[in-house]
């Protein structure tokens, strides 16, 4: 039996000057650093996210997919900036790029819209990564450069036949009762675009479908959010925060809903969040990094068993 860590000793040695050096890029910015439970009682109700159950004291807990719920409780108390490193858990398969456990990088600057965070993103990047400033493009222009194809215009079944044509083992995957135009446009990013970005400089994609919202802001009909990928590689999920419990609990229970349709276990949804909401969460901007990634791409490794000390099948 394997007992020995997976990644050298000196890439782990070279791990923790990384972190050290993301520490030291929040306390010049005078952002605070935070705790926050790992276990809680409820968890996120993304469709494409599950959560991990534990069971104690006769209770059913949630391992949390990132802090972002009770991250936002602080700042609904008044924390101001701050950020968070912590371990977080998604039932993924174990890969080159996941690990069921993995260590995240979570910070919201007060004021900020997704623009600006993006600023904030890109010195870390190239703090990190010793890399150019990034490119940023638009959902929409991404999708006219790659595809040829406005994805707020085209139909469902456009996008149907640009997968058929270019992926047809990938588009047979779908499942026709219930897919969405979200879910092919996805499926279209995930395949012919995200594997051809970000070589040269990270590449910043923002202004997503009002769809594909998630927990963000809308505005002119598309969601105030980003993401960020190296080497096709996807970095980081970035968002203009929501700020309206309505809105919030309109889309846990739409959340909700997709997981029906999907046969996955319906949701708790967070009360404590949404009375924090309505006591009110000043306008801010947050982003979620993964961080096994980023040591991966700053050590010019090619996965993540090279720079974790275990991964789930050796823990």
């Amino acid at each position: 039996m394997t007992w020995q860590p997976l990644a050298s000793t000196e890439n782990l040695k070279q791990r923790a000057s990384i972190l050290r050096s993301l520490r030291e890029f929040f306390y010049q910015r005078n952002v605070v650093e935070v705790e926050t439970p790992l276990l809680c009682s409820t968890g996120v109700t993304d469709p494409y996210l599950d959560c991990m159950k534990v069971d104690f004291n006769h209770r059913i807990g949630y391992l949390q997919t990132s802090p972002e719920y009770a991250m936002k409780r602080l700042l609904a108390a008044g924390m101001g900036d701050c950020y968070q490193i912590c371990k977080a858990f998604r039932c993924d398969e174990s890969g080159k790029y996941h690990n069921p456990e993995f260590t995240m990088l979570e910070w919201y600057r007060l004021d900020y819209n997704h623009h600006r965070l993006m600023d904030d993103m890109d010195e870390l990047l190239q703090l990190t990564l010793k890399c150019p400033p990034a490119q940023r493009i638009s959902y929409q222009q991404l999708f006219l450069d790659f595809l040829n194809i406005d994805p707020h215009l085209a139909s469902i079944e456009n996008l149907k036949n640009i997968a058929n044509e270019k992926a047809p083992s990938i588009a047979s995957t779908l499942n026709a009762a219930t897919d969405t135009k979200d879910d092919w446009l996805m499926l279209l990013l995930a395949e012919l675009i995200e594997p051809k970005i970000g070589f040269d400089r990270p590449c910043f994609i923002y202004d997503y479908p009002a769809t594909q919202s998630s927990l963000s802001k809308i505005s002119d009909d598309v969601a105030q959010r980003f993401e960020v990928y190296v080497n096709g590689i996807e970095l980081a999920n970035g968002f203009h925060e929501l700020q309206s419990s309505e809105e919030q609990h309109k889309r846990f229970l739409d959340d909700n809903e997709k997981r029906r349709q999907l046969n996955k276990f319906i949701m708790p949804i967070d009360q404590r969040l949404l009375t924090a909401l309505k006591h009110g969460l000043p306008s801010c901007a947050g982003v979620a990094l993964g961080i096994d990634r980023l040591v991966m791409l700053a050590l010019k490794q090619t996965a993540l068993q090279e720079i974790i000390s275990f991964d789930t099948n050796h823990a």
